[in-house]
């Protein structure tokens, strides 16, 4: 009689069936645990980023105050070698030139438009005038300047030389003692074409409290 081999005896179904049902339970486990470190990881990032950008949201100086903080040293300059208002200066840079924005004042340094005669560098650009009750668009020369600095200069120049056919147009912006008056002695003397050009100087001024670099 041959030797029969034992064939291994079968585990029992229940067995099977337990087997399986704790394997579907580890990998439910381990998924909801490679979830859950993923959440983490996520969460641990984003917080981490927050930390980082705060400081740089709370760093941010508005554009105006740049603007000024540029150009309010040279203006207090300015006052003390012409007894001109900074209110007056900063005032004006800011309605002329769009907080240094505009392209005559941030690619030719001409931070008050002014114009431009005779042999002197300059540019052509498209302006605005109040002619006959209405604003009309023309085309004008300005003067361009190496820097802010020396459109400030020039401006004060302006106000202290006056023009060849009135040295003395501009004395009453020199001799005010106020912002107030000064932007009157402006609008007399026809610096602007705007009628409007006093108001508006004085509601940037008072706007951004100018008057304080006086």
């Amino acid at each position: 009689m041959k030797n029969q081999k034992k064939r291994p005896a079968k585990r029992p179904k229940s067995y099977q069936r337990r087997t399986k049902k704790n394997w579907k339970q580890s990998l439910t486990l381990w998924i909801a645990v490679i979830l859950m470190l993923t959440f983490c990881f996520v969460l641990s990032l984003s917080l981490l980023s927050e930390h980082y950008e705060r400081p740089l949201e709370v760093a941010q100086v508005p554009q105006s105050e740049l603007f000024i903080d540029e150009i309010a040293p040279h203006a207090k300059v300015i006052q003390e070698r012409h007894n001109i208002l900074p209110s007056i200066i900063l005032g004006q840079a800011i309605l002329e030139s769009d907080w240094g924005q505009s392209q005559l004042a941030a690619t030719y340094g001409n931070l008050f438009g002014i114009k431009a005669y005779g042999n002197t560098d300059k540019v052509n650009l498209g302006t605005s005038e109040f002619v006959d009750g209405k604003w009309i668009e023309i085309k004008a020369d300005f003067r361009v300047y190496p820097n802010w600095q020396a459109s400030m200069d020039d401006h004060a120049l302006l106000f202290v030389n006056g023009v060849d056919w009135n040295p003395n147009l501009y004395q009453g912006v020199i001799q005010a003692t106020t912002y107030q008056e000064a932007a009157r002695a402006l609008q007399a003397a026809g610096y602007a074409t705007d009628p409007n050009y006093q108001e508006k100087i004085i509601g940037v001024i008072e706007t951004y409290n100018l008057n304080k670099y006086d």
